[in-house]
C-alpha cells in the first residue's frame, strides 16, 4: 500500500471511532461548495521564500525549511518578525540566510549547532526549539550526504516525477518522522514529508504528476479552521482546554483525533468538490487561518516535531 493510501485509511479508521473530535458530515456539501476554485490556491511567495535560482538552490531551501517546519506549540514564545507568524518568521530567517550566504551544504547541516540556527533565525540560542531544529537539520545533512552525495536535488531525481515517491523517501528519515498510535493502531501523518513534495513542485524545483494523491497536511491550524467553520466538533472539555491556551499532549487521543478527522474531512470535501485536491484544500484552509477571525480564538497547540 502506498504511504498516502495508508494515511487515508488510518485517518478514516480513527474518524469512525473518534469521541473527542467528530466530523459534521452534513456540513460538508455546503462548505465544499463555498470554497474557492483550485486557481485560488497560493504559490510560494517570493517575498517569503527562495523561488528563484537553480533547482539545487530551491531544493536546498525547501528541504531545509520543511525539515524544521514544526514547533507551532512553541511559536508563542519565539521572537516574531513584525506582523509575521511563527512559520513565516522561520521561513524569512532562512530566506535571508540563503540570500546573504547561500545554502548550508549537507556537511554543514550535519554539524550545525543550535546557536548557529538561532543566529540565522534571530532567536535565543537557549530556546528549546533551536536544539530540535539543529537535530533535524543534522539528520537531513547526514541523509543527503550518505544517500545523495550531498545533493539536495538528489531525492527529487530519485522520485522520478512522483510526489508520493518523494514523500515515501523522506518519511524514512528521522528529520521527517510523523507517526502516532491510536487504540493500538499505527497512524501515519507525515505532514512535513508531503508538504516538502508540494513545496518543491510549486517552487519549480520538481515536476510531479501525482500531487492529487497527497493528503491534507495534518497540523494544528487546519483543524482549528474547520472547528470554527462548523465542520469539526470538539467535545466541550477539549474546547475549553484549548481556549484557555493550555497545550494538548502530542500523541494523545484528542490530538490524534484532531489531526485524523481533519485529514478525513478533506477527503470528504474533495468528494463533494472533484475539482479540488486534498493539498489544494489544505492551502485554502491554511491561508484562511491567517484571518482575524481565526487568530482571535486560541488554537490547539502541542509541543512536538510533527508540525
Amino acid at each position: 500500500m502506498a504511504l498516502v493510501d495508508e494515511i487515508r485509511e488510518a485517518c478514516a479508521w480513527v474518524a469512525a471511532r473518534a469521541t473527542h473530535v467528530t466530523i459534521d458530515e452534513a456540513a460538508i456539501p455546503p462548505y465544499a461548495a463555498a470554497l474557492p476554485g483550485p486557481e485560488a490556491a497560493p504559490e510560494p511567495d517570493p517575498e517569503m521564500h527562495v523561488v528563484d535560482g537553480p533547482p539545487e538552490l530551491r531544493a536546498a531551501y525547501f528541504l531545509t525549511l520543511d525539515a524544521i517546519n514544526f514547533g507551532s506549540g512553541w511559536f508563542p514564545t519565539l521572537r516574531k518578525r513584525d506582523g509575521r507568524s511563527g512559520y513565516f518568521t522561520v521561513a524569512l530567517g532562512l530566506r535571508d540566510r540563503f540570500t546573504k550566504h547561500g545554502a548550508w551544504s549537507a556537511a554543514e547541516l550535519r554539524a550545525l549547532t543550535a546557536a548557529e540556527i538561532a543566529a540565522a533565525l534571530g532567536q535565543d540560542p537557549q530556546h528549546e526549539l533551536m536544539a530540535l531544529f539543529a537535530r533535524s537539520l543534522n539528520d537531513l545533512g547526514a541523509r543527503l550526504g550518505a544517500e545523495h552525495g550531498g545533493r539536495f536535488i538528489g531525492p527529487v531525481e530519485q522520485a522520478e516525477g512522483s510526489a508520493v515517491a518523494l514523500a515515501e523517501r523522506l518519511a524514512g528519515w528521522n528529520c521527517f518522522a510523523d507517526v502516532s498510535q491510536y487504540a493500538g493502531r499505527r497512524v501515519p501523518f507525515f505532514k512535513r514529508a508531503q508538504i516538502a513534495a508540494a513545496d518543491l513542485h510549486h517552487a519549480g524545483a520538481a515536476s510531479f504528476a501525482d500531487l492529487d494523491r497527497l493528503t491534507l497536511f495534518a497540523d494544528n491550524l487546519v483543524p482549528h479552521v474547520l472547528r470554527l467553520d462548523g465542520v469539526l466538533h470538539f467535545e466541550p472539555a477539549l474546547t475549553a482546554h484549548i481556549e484557555a491556551s493550555m497545550p494538548i499532549e502530542h500523541d494523545s487521543p484528542e490530538e490524534v483525533e484532531m489531526r485524523a478527522c481533519a485529514v478525513h474531512a478533506a477527503e470528504l470535501i474533495c468528494g463533494a468538490r472533484p475539482d479540488l485536491t486534498a493539498q489544494q484544500v489544505d492551502h485554502l484552509l491554511w491561508t484562511k487561518g491567517g484571518g482575524y477571525r481565526y487568530k482571535a480564538v486560541p488554537r490547539p497547540r502541542a509541543r512536538c516535531t510533527a508540525y
